[in-house]
């Protein structure tokens, strides 16, 4: 997917991008979320900016009690 470095990214985006790594790599939740860490943050939280950061970690939340549910 192609990102616009100034745009905020929405937890729905995060939530959907994270569904996809999952399935197309067979990740669990912990392994989806480091490949994005790697890959998609490059290991730079701030990159896509604090708003996109704190929404990836929301996204993270929501599909971890969706797990545990």
């Amino acid at each position: 997917m192609t990102v616009n470095n100034g745009a905020n990214l929405s937890k729905d985006y995060f939530i959907s991008y994270l569904k996809l790594v999952r399935e197309a790599r067979s990740f669990s939740l912990e392994q989806a979320q480091d490949y994005m860490v790697n890959n998609f943050f490059k290991n730079n939280n701030e990159v896509y900016g604090k708003d996109s950061y704190s929404n990836f970690l929301k996204a993270i939340e929501i599909l971890n009690n969706r797990v545990l549910s």
